[in-house]
């Protein structure tokens, strides 16, 4: 209906697959570099999640894309089957022939055990790849585990890709399918888009429909990124909302306005001017009535005992976080301010001496410290993997920035100190008040300047090696070889890949701060469970 008013040869927003509207943010293309890795390698496990709607799907489908010919794939979108189910949709979708009433797992197993070996002995690689399988039960997904113990000498002859939800993650971590957890070879969380991507995001989709111009300035994307918290598919809903809106008001561009009525139309908040008129009228009249009964009832209170407190206190930085906050920045907190004090609880939370601003910046005083600075754009995602405490960039409802000082991410919630207080927020509110931007410090090895990469030499080299014998429960010291050789670029992928991290085989600072965690160096971590076990 709008194209023609803009100029636009097609729908730029359609949430339809289309290949030529594909746009690979860096957390799509780790997401891919990990997909790819996996199947590259000899069978087992590749695990894939994400948040509905954070596109999952269209990274698996630039993965078949790049697929080579001789590969027999099998697909399953609906996992919410039975043991005996799922080996017959399996051979349904391998091609496998299989008596018409049986009901036998063994002979299902022993058809597709037949059906790999023949395709192994043609050489071509067997896929299995199961969407939605946050809805595959325990003893189902125990069955594929069972599957992949399908072998030869040399490799495993069916390789497995699941794909879901976080609660996917959750469901692997049982004590009941450790197995099968040790069997990813690869894995990766695809976190939203940040602010910068959601622009560079919107001006793709309109570019490939054949408009150069811009339809949403920035104050347009701030809001649609604090709407849509970075989700590629509901992004799509609200910018297609939000033309017809503009079409409809006969605007050449996406105003603030425009979309936030957008979005109450998607979430079903809209509503009429007149019941608009009766809902604020309602609602004088009832809040005018909660006040006069608070009152009362705040009276006979200070008659009976004049020394009850009306009101419950503001938690201060040394009170533990009541109910859940606001992200909201005092009148008087300035952003300078602001970002001081957060860097200052940054660190006390590391245990060093912080200086002062008349010392330079923070990231300068840090590696007065033996620290360095990590600052980069990410998703709560980045940050959890991370497992630091951080300082970041937030942005209130009226587009003022500020800083806040990250302490503990929970799963359901996060506790931050904005100015002196703390605040226990939800996770939904800090990404509609987080620009996406933060800074961690992270401690390096000795003699580090820049990053590790194959061929490189110096004593860090050797406190690689000792790392990551530390971490594979070895006890043997580094050799005198103070070069990056081959063989510790292989135990580097690995590590690197049971991670959640590039397999590249370069030592860069996510590397060595995931280094420093599985080790147990000691060093403040964000997140309470791995605390609790530390």
């Amino acid at each position: 209906m709008y194209n023609e008013y803009f100029g636009l040869e097609e729908s730029p927003f359609s949430i339809a697959p289309d290949p030529r509207y594909l746009f690979m943010s860096e957390q799509h293309r780790e997401a891919l570099a990990h997909l790819m890795y996996g199947f590259n390698s000899d069978g087992g496990f590749v695990l894939l999640t994400g948040e509905v709607g954070t596109g999952k799907t269209t990274v698996c489908r630039c993965l078949l894309n790049q697929v080579p010919d001789k590969t027999s794939l099998a697909f399953i979108f609906n996992p919410k089957l039975s043991v005996q189910e799922l080996l017959a949709t399996i051979c349904d979708e391998f091609g496998i022939h299989y008596p018409k009433d049986n009901s036998s797992i063994k002979i299902f197993v022993d058809l597709i055990n037949a059906y790999l070996l023949e395709a192994h002995t043609r050489g071509s690689k067997a896929v299995l790849i199961i969407d939605e399988a946050q809805n595959l039960s325990p003893d189902v997904l125990e069955q594929l585990r069972l599957l992949t113990n399908l072998e030869t000498n040399q490799k495993k002859l069916l390789q497995i890709i699941l794909i879901g939800q976080p609660e996917l993650r959750e469901k692997l971590s049982r004590p009941d399918l450790r197995q099968l957890s040790q069997r990813i070879i690869a894995r990766y969380h695809l976190g939203a888009l940040s602010k910068k991507e959601v622009s560079a995001y919107v001006s793709h989709r309109l570019s490939v429909a054949g408009l150069k111009e811009t339809l949403f300035p920035d104050a347009a994307i701030s809001r649609l990124f604090r709407l849509s918290g970075g989700v590629p598919r509901l992004i799509n809903v609200l910018c297609d909302r939000s033309l017809l809106g503009a079409y409809t008001q006969n605007k050449s561009i996406v105003n603030t306005s425009i979309l936030s009525a957008a979005a109450r139309e998607v979430h079903g908040k809209s509503k009429s001017p007149a019941q608009g008129r009766y809902a604020k009228a309602a609602a004088w009249i009832l809040s005018s009535f909660i006040f006069i009964l608070i009152g009362a009832v705040l009276a006979a209170n200070y008659y009976k005992n004049e020394s009850r407190q009306a009101a419950p206190p503001l938690v201060t930085k040394n009170e533990a976080p009541g109910p859940l906050k606001d992200l909201n920045r005092t009148e008087t907190m300035s952003r300078q301010k602001s970002r001081a004090m957060a860097f200052q609880e940054l660190f006390s939370l590391w245990g060093v001496s912080s200086g002062s601003e008349a010392d330079g910046p923070a990231c300068s005083r840090a590696e007065l410290n033996g620290l360095k600075c990590y600052q980069a754009v990410g998703s709560l995602a980045v940050i959890r993997n991370l497992d630091r405490p951080a300082v970041l960039k937030l942005s209130d409802e009226s587009g003022s920035e500020y800083y806040a000082a990250l302490k503990t991410l929970n799963q359901g919630s996060a506790l931050l100190l904005v100015g002196d207080e703390y605040r226990e927020v939800s996770l939904d509110t800090l990404r509609t008040f987080w620009l996406g931007k933060y800074t961690i410090f992270w401690r390096p090895p000795p003699e580090y300047t820049d990053i590790i990469k194959p061929g490189s030499e110096g004593a860090f080299v050797q406190w690689l090696e000792r790392q990551l014998s530390l971490i594979e429960g070895g006890m043997n010291e580094p050799g005198p070889d103070r070069t990056y050789s081959e063989k510790l670029v292989k135990r580097v992928k690995r590590f690197q890949m049971a991670r959640g991290l590039t397999p590249d085989g370069i030592v860069g600072p996510r590397t060595i701060i995931q280094l420093n965690t599985a080790a147990g160096i000691d060093v403040p971590l964000l997140t309470e469970e791995l605390k609790d076990s530390s």
